[in-house]
């Protein structure tokens, strides 16, 4: 899966992931001041239809959009993108960074200690 998303698609399916589905005034209802068309949300829409990354289903006049990828799915594969285009497919260099340039406080890190300890006793 390589799922290439503008940003205005990537803010449009946030929306859609939080609300599972939704019809484009739903949408628009979300999405932060100055507020896109309502012209503008169903054409970027249906392009996400046309990507199949959203489907629709008829209600009344209108559709309601859900996605047709989980939010997980496209978490992952940007992930992945980030690390290998920026840290050489190296996750222990993208933690070093973000441990040395962004200040990580201890909290955090032994918060990701007790995960990665969890992780290895269910192996």
């Amino acid at each position: 899966m390589n799922i290439q998303l503008t940003k205005a698609e990537e803010q449009f399916m946030q929306v859609l992931w939080e609300l599972k589905e939704a019809s484009v005034k739903e949408i628009i209802a979300q999405l932060p001041n100055p507020k896109p068309a309502y012209n503008t949300v169903s054409t970027i829409i249906r392009i996400l239809e046309t990507k199949n990354i959203v489907d629709h289903k008829v209600k009344g006049r209108g559709y309601i959009y859900y996605p047709l990828i989980p939010k997980s799915d496209y978490s992952n594969q940007s992930l992945h993108k980030i690390v290998d285009g920026y840290f050489g497919g190296s996750f222990k260099s993208m933690v070093s960074f973000f441990v040395n340039e962004n200040k990580v406080d201890l909290k955090e890190l032994d918060v990701i200690m007790k995960i990665i300890n969890d992780k290895k006793t269910k192996r």
